[in-house]
């Protein structure tokens, strides 16, 4: 029978990334867990990591066994919460990846609220833009924007966005205000990295759809950073409304081609299964993500 232990040091290995790390999350010593690790693969007779004096990395039946093990630890972890805690009360570690700038504006203030209405609950957050593997690297929960494709993952659709073509008033007074989406391709840009389109921006108006092929000044995988650029009059920007809204309705920065609208993007909380999910889980979908783009 599997050891939960041992299933908990094989899982802390992988998603820390190195025995020491998995010791130092567990508290326990690096010969222990290193111990625990070879004693699971001495009991499936099979080869879950490999091993170098640089790095490690999972074999195929490593990768097949991560999924299940972390799913199953999880599971019993709910298990013991709600068999000790009577109430149903959430408890335990919840991984939640997200956007960085969607995570800074408006996950940020809702997390003190959330730990605690859940005082037994701990939070690990990690912000990037991109697209994480939950099963892979241990998150319970990523917040994406983007429109889904059909996926093994389960999604719940918090809010929408819309991606905005924007510059500052100075900006316009100098080099003028496009008036087509053909106008962009000689204007400065500045381009975010991860936009799915690239440098080929479509938009939707009058006369149908439109596709402009830019050449930025900049690329950056950072929207902040485009934002700025923008609010410094140093160009046109393509980006979401819930970091440059507030700019536009104080007339900081105005809507460029009114008339042609880019897409619409879908805030999503996505998790891996439906089955077995935890109650901390429950309870994060329930409460602080359902109210993270309410305003």
């Amino acid at each position: 029978m599997l050891n939960l232990q041992q299933l908990a040091s094989f899982v802390a290995v992988v998603n820390a990334g190195s025995f020491v790390a998995a010791a130092d999350a567990l508290g326990l010593s690096k010969a222990a867990v290193s111990r625990q690790v070879g004693d699971l693969e001495a009991q499936l007779d099979v080869r879950l990591l490999h091993r170098t004096t640089r790095r490690l990395s999972l074999t195929e039946a490593g990768r097949r066994f991560h999924a299940r093990a972390s799913e199953l630890l999880a599971a019993a972890g709910e298990l013991e919460s709600e068999t000790s805690a009577g109430s149903g009360e959430a408890s335990g570690v919840l991984r939640v990846n997200a956007p960085l700038t969607f995570g800074n504006l408006h996950l940020a203030p809702l997390w003190p609220g959330f730990l605690a209405a859940n005082p037994k609950l701990a939070l690990d957050i990690t912000l990037n833009d991109r697209v994480v593997d939950l099963v892979e690297e241990g998150y319970d929960v990523a917040v994406r924007i983007t429109n889904l494709a059909s996926s093994q993952l389960v999604s719940r659709r918090l809010a929408t966005t819309r991606i905005v073509a924007c510059a500052s008033p100075a900006y316009i007074a100098s080099h003028g205000m496009p008036a087509h989406p053909h106008d962009l391709a000689h204007h400065q840009v500045f381009s975010y990295a991860y936009w799915s389109g690239g440098d080929d921006w479509a938009f939707t108006g009058p006369d149908g759809e439109a596709h402009v092929r830019v050449t930025p000044r900049m690329h950056t995988n950072s929207g902040d950073t485009c934002r700025i650029a923008a609010l410094q009059g140093q160009g046109v920007v393509l980006q979401p409304d819930f970091l440059v809204g507030d700019d536009l309705r104080r007339g900081d920065l105005v809507e460029v081609m009114p008339g042609w609208h880019s897409i619409e993007l879908g805030i999503h909380a996505v998790y891996a299964s439906r089955k077995h999910l935890p109650m901390k889980t429950r309870r994060l979908m329930g409460s602080a993500l359902s109210s993270a783009h309410s305003n």
